[in-house]
């Protein structure tokens, strides 16, 4: 009977009774050893009646054994894998070694374990109880919570229970509860439980002592004395430890011996115990002495420890010779079941020195586990066959292979430590080079962008006589990080100027790389581009040369193609790198695509598809612990909800951008973009103080040479025109004058005309303003437009020619309308009642404008013909998800069918005569 767990039982029991309706849940139960975490997921599985339940649990001694722990919840469910998505399927089916390599990456397990209890779920509604979290491989805990994070209308519970420390199973975005010590009447209860006798004062010293620790309570008395209670405390955990390992000590030798096979075994079966055993000199017989006293339970052929800190103690309690005597005897045994990778660790944990043979075994063990995706199993693997490698070069060969998988599998600071603690001893300069790559990507991903500048140089200094072609992609991301770093030009300046070093032949593919980073870095350097071949040449050849390279050097050509005013190829290149990923499986790389590309569906006024690719990009972003993409795709999001007036909105994401924050070791790359959202909703809400002030710190300031601050020019233009103070804005504006005379681009070029007719006299505005719209191109950039048209139309109201001001302010409130741009279409419509216009109230003519964005997107996909199934496999959900999202958004939309719904959407395009383009 649990005592004094009333609360957490009725959370535990609410979950329970919602999934019945179909509504899933996830939630971490924190705590210290014997706190009562393991009863609380008992409890659950007492409760959860009409409903199916699998349990899994790390165990220390194969924590690095990728997916041990996935496959001790699913192993019973292998056959069901057919009925997955063919990624998924793979990824799976890959990580449980049933096929030579899953594809995809990491995260497509996480997405297939997803799929896989939904498609359970179906059936009845599941539990899944998850105990010892903390001792889960990295690779399952990794998977399971990014299901988690993703389960909503399955009707599935996930229960984790952890010990609660530093680094015990981070799980940001997951319900935690955390339990603390029982009070003193509950304490009590459990003392009189044991129906042991104890006199007051020691019935009181022990409730202290324990913190009302309920397992210490119900395990200690019978070990207490007066003597004993009054020695000096001992930590909880030894004490709780210690009255286990009392239990077994009174067991037989035989007995000890069975239990400590089982203990360092994490599959219990009795299938690999009993030929271990009998390696030993053991038979099944003596394992019935810990059955008989409740330490263990042998049910369906397998050996189940009644509590983890029982395997824990008969683990720890036993002298390292024993250990290594089951280990060795647990290794035999799976040699003979041909399970190589078991075999390895065990061998690997009874080895007593260097052991060339076992740390073979290992490297292949570590080269299968990356196949899996088991990254940081891998690390751990390659780092222990260093430590039994016999030749030094062997062992640094090793522990380099250990750096890297540390790095691709999203532990930056622990590849960081690992390449730090190994670089003094490294005189090789190849080694050296992939240390400097493995520390500065860690520091890239972190947003330490001056170390990660630093090492890059560096390494491309290191290796440019031996291998360009490296040095020189090694150069391009240096350039890109000075870039995002709130710095002067002269960083950037000295990193652009490494390329002539290398002396490219002109025929060389990688030279027309070089041109875009010199065209890029034209105007913020101040240099002349005259010399230069042309962009429109160099675009395209720099394009081939990073697809040769692969999907990253892609991601840097998006970024130099958007920082030369090309948004529309920008905007192509990563709806194309997001399909490919999608396709490939590869999750860890959508929220780079994601994120560029809702930066650049912003400034194309892409409202509706930024939303989605920002939402979703922030989103993955966050599951895949990728800060650097969380800051793109938020500061994104940030200046769209700051072009519609949402200030609740647009603060939330430019927190998340960094916009009051910087990262302690360097920049988070949103935070530009953040900031002149702020701006621009100043703007919008006639703040234009504020606003003018926002983006002359952006011009001025220690970013003024990234692209946005030339973007904004002319927004800083208005603002300083609104407050009469022209004169202040005239640096800026010869600025970008030099800008669009180098790019040469439509739309660059209708901007400064507009500023243009601001800043001039009256007798010659009006051409500036005809131009700037005979330049807007259709179709695009719906709100530079819209704005044109309402500072035109404001002109002419101003001269009273209030007949034509209406036709420009009606038609810039339309546009304003259909983006939902609130403050935008506020300032139109009180122009038009200016001009004699009548006044209309508000409204949003976007059909989707009721929709959040997982209903919007999930719409999209539904009117173009994908099923639900083929949805969530896209989205990463469950089909039941995308169900329930479809069904909230019908009324909403006023239809009743996907048929309906492709009539509406048909019938959106042909009125606007655009349509929809998803995001890859």
């Amino acid at each position: 009977m649990l005592r004094g767990r009333q609360e957490e039982q009725t959370r535990i029991d609410a979950l329970l009774a919602a999934a019945r309706e179909g509504v899933s849940a996830a939630l971490v139960v924190r705590g210290d050893p014997g706190i009562g975490k393991t009863a609380l997921l008992a409890h659950a599985s007492a409760q959860a009646r009409g409903m199916r339940a699998l349990r899994s649990a790390g165990i220390e001694s194969e924590a690095q054994l990728p997916f041990a722990g996935l496959h001790m919840l699913l192993r019973g469910e292998l056959g069901r894998l057919d009925a997955l998505p063919a990624p998924q399927r793979r990824a799976l089916s890959g990580a449980f070694g049933l096929d030579a390599g899953g594809g995809g990456d990491r995260f497509m397990v996480g997405a297939g374990v997803l799929s896989l209890l939904a498609d359970l779920a179906e059936q009845a509604p599941l539990l899944c109880l998850i105990d010892d979290a903390q001792w889960l491989d990295r690779a399952s805990a990794e998977a399971l919570l990014f299901a988690a994070r993703r389960i909503d209308r399955e009707g599935i519970v996930l229960l984790f229970g952890v010990r609660d420390y530093v680094g015990a199973l981070d799980s940001p975005g997951i319900p935690e509860l955390r339990l603390a010590g029982l009070d003193a009447p509950s304490a009590a209860a459990v003392l009189d439980d044991t129906g042991v006798v104890l006199p007051a004062a020691l019935r009181d010293r022990l409730v202290s002592e324990t913190g009302g620790n309920p397992l210490a309570l119900r395990e200690l008395p019978p070990l207490l004395s007066e003597r004993t209670v009054a020695a000096s405390p001992i930590p909880l955990t030894s004490r709780v430890l210690d009255a286990f390992h009392h239990q077994v000590r009174a067991l037989p030798a035989p007995s000890r011996s069975w239990l400590l096979l089982a203990a360092a075994d994490d599959t219990g079966e009795l299938a690999v115990l009993a030929p271990a055993a009998t390696e030993l000199g053991l038979a099944l017989d003596d394992v019935q002495p810990a059955e008989a006293r409740g330490l263990v339970a042998l049910e369906a052929g397998t050996v189940t420890f009644r509590h983890p800190l029982i395997r824990a103690s008969v683990y720890h309690g036993a002298s390292l010779g024993q250990r290594i005597a089951a280990h060795a005897a647990l290794a035999a045994a799976y040699g003979a079941r041909q399970e190589t990778d078991r075999q390895a660790w065990h061998l690997a944990a009874a080895a007593t020195g260097p052991d060339e043979r076992v740390a073979e075994r290992l490297e292949l063990a570590a080269k299968r586990a990356i196949a899996r995706h088991g990254y940081a199993a891998a690390a751990a693997t390659y780092e222990r066959a260093a430590q039994l490698s016999q030749e030094p070069a062997a062992a640094t060969r090793r522990l380099v292979l250990a750096c890297e998988a540390s790095l691709h599998g999203g532990e930056p600071d622990r590849a960081r430590a690992r390449a730090e603690r190994l670089s003094p001893s490294v005189t090789d300069p190849a080694i050296q080079t992939r240390l400097i790559a493995v520390r500065a990507g860690a520091d890239f991903v972190t947003g330490a962008l001056h170390r990660a500048h630093a090492l890059l140089t560096a390494g491309a200094s290191l290796i440019a006589a031996g291998d360009r072609s490296r040095a020189f992609w090694m150069l391009l991301e240096a350039v890109h990080a000075s870039w995002a770093l709130p710095t002067d030009e002269r960083l950037m300046a000295r990193t652009v100027d490494r390329f002539e070093a290398l002396d490219l032949e002109p025929a060389d593919p990688l030279a027309p790389v070089a041109w875009l980073v010199r065209w890029a870095t034209a105007v913020p350097l101040g240099r002349d581009p005259a010399g230069f071949p042309p962009l429109a040449q160099v675009l395209p050849a720099a394009l081939d040369a990073a697809a040769a390279v692969g999907p990253r050097a892609l991601v840097r050509m998006g970024t130099m193609a958007f920082a030369t005013g090309r948004d529309d190829e920008s905007a192509e290149l990563a709806t194309a790198l997001v399909a490919d990923a999608r396709a490939g499986g590869m999750i860890d790389a959508l929220p780079g695509g994601l994120g560029h590309l809702s930066m650049v569906q912003t400034q194309l006024g892409r409202h509706r598809e930024a939303l989605i690719s920002g939402t979703e990009g922030l989103r993955i972003a966050h599951d895949t612990g990728q800060p650097l993409w969380v800051s793109y795709a938020a500061g994104a999001l940030s200046y769209l909800a700051a072009a519609e007036g949402d200030e609740p909105a647009f603060q939330r994401y430019a927190d998340q951008a960094a916009l009051t924050r910087d990262a302690p070791t360097g920049a988070r790359p949103g935070t530009p973009l953040a900031h002149a959202a702020r701006a621009l909703l100043d703007l919008g809400l006639g703040r234009v103080q504020d606003a003018f002030d926002g983006y002359h710190a952006l011009v001025k300031g220690s970013y003024r040479h990234q692209g946005i601050a030339f973007r904004i020019i002319p927004d800083l233009v208005e603002a300083g025109v609104r407050l009469g103070r022209g004169h202040d804005v005239t640096v800026p504006l010869a600025r970008y004058t030099t800008w669009a005379a180098t790019l040469r681009l439509p739309w660059i070029d209708a901007l400064l005309a507009r500023c243009e007719a601001m800043t001039a006299p009256d007798a010659e505005a009006e051409s500036h303003y005809q131009r700037a719209l005979a330049l807007h191109e259709p179709e695009s950039r719906p709100l530079e437009r819209a704005r044109t048209e309402l500072l035109y139309g404001e002109w002419l109201r101003r001269s009273r020619r209030k007949t034509d001001a209406r036709t420009h302010l009606t038609s810039a409130l339309h546009a304003f309308e259909e983006l939902g741009a609130v403050p935008w279409a506020a300032r139109a419509r009180a122009e038009l009642g200016a001009a004699g216009a009548p006044v209309v109230g508000a409204t949003r003519l976007d059909t989707y404008a009721g929709l959040t964005p997982q209903e919007l997107q999930i719409v999209q996909l539904a009117a173009q013909g994908m099923a639900n199934r083929d949805i969530a496999a896209r989205l990463f959900l469950s089909p039941r998800t995308v169900a329930y999202h479809l069904y909230k958004a019908y009324p909403k939309l006023g239809v009743r069918s996907r048929g309906e719904l492709a009539g509406l959407e048909a019938g959106r395009v042909a009125a606007q005569g655009g349509g929809w383009a998803p995001s890859g």
